[in-house]
């Protein structure tokens, strides 16, 4: 498991009973989580004072109850890195913290890379591996086929001072969009994605990633640059092995390029038990 275990500004203080307790920056959140199955062992008044608790509806769905006058948003930082966070209708804050795991790695490849690198950020959402390439010194281009989610992209990369570097914006399908670029011929060094189990595009475009998956993977093999540095697929799919995800890139991108593939699962560290927390898959392929 690889372990986003360098954060300040956030921190998985508790689980149990279906939920996580969470602090991020001053606040404590309470969330629902599928995978915490277990009971709350460590009892506290945290858990009952959670400035903020998801409540989940019998009938699907769910709202939040405050209990502690909070911002609309608020701003945490993973080292140089500022993001947004705002809890949303859907349970969500905005970021996913076992992500900075990979925001870490890719920074240090793109920095690494000793050439100019220029990354494509595909289901891109708030953008915080977008930020952390751009952070690196990479060109990035951000597609994600919410409107919403690519300005709240936007103002992340402002927090993080990167306003005026070279971040293109695309509001898209993606499928849509790869395929336009590679009749273009415009080429990557580096690609990332996190495809959710369902979507629809901004025209009503299906997305199911077990069908749509390794075509999806095998097309973007055509616009990769000659000397491709890296790609990374995540997944937060109920049932996806990850497994599964490195034979996906072994028959796509490492058949084209060779390569090394790493894949396995992402977690957080959980400090009132000392265990961690699963919060989904990632699949790396990069040069040797």
């Amino acid at each position: 498991m690889y372990i986003a275990d360098q954060w300040n500004d956030y921190e998985l203080l508790d689980t149990g009973e279906g939920d996580k307790l969470e602090r991020w920056g001053n606040y404590v959140l309470r969330r629902p989580d599928p995978q915490v199955i277990w009971p709350i062992v460590h009892d506290s008044a945290r858990w009952r004072n959670a400035d903020g608790h998801y409540h989940r509806s019998s009938s699907g769905g769910g709202q939040w109850e405050f209990r502690t006058k909070m911002p609309d948003r608020w701003t945490i930082g993973y080292k140089e890195l500022k993001f947004h966070i705002r809890p949303t209708s859907f349970k969500h804050t905005g970021l996913f913290p076992e992500q900075a795991v990979n925001w870490s790695w890719m920074m240090d490849k793109i920095r690494n890379a000793d050439r100019p690198i220029r990354v494509l950020n595909l289901f891109a959402y708030t953008g915080g591996a977008t930020v952390a390439a751009a952070a690196a010194g990479a060109e990035v281009c951000h597609v994600d086929a919410a409107k919403g989610m690519v300005q709240w992209a936007k103002e992340n990369a402002q927090l993080s001072g990167l306003e005026n570097h070279p971040i293109r914006y695309i509001t898209d399908d993606v499928f849509k969009f790869v395929q336009r670029e590679q009749r273009r011929g415009r080429q990557y060094d580096a690609i990332i994605m996190d495809p959710p189990s369902y979507g629809r595009g901004p025209n009503g475009e299906m997305w199911k990633l077990e069908e749509n998956l390794f075509p999806f993977l095998e097309f973007c093999t055509t616009i990769l640059s000659p000397n491709p540095l890296f790609v990374l697929v995540n997944s937060y799919t109920t049932g996806l092995s990850h497994s599964v995800l490195h034979n996906l890139l072994h028959l796509t991108v490492g058949r084209k390029f060779g390569g090394t593939i790493n894949c396995g699962e992402i977690g957080l560290p959980i400090t009132a038990s000392g265990l961690h927390l699963p919060c989904g898959i990632l699949g790396r392929w990069e040069a040797k």
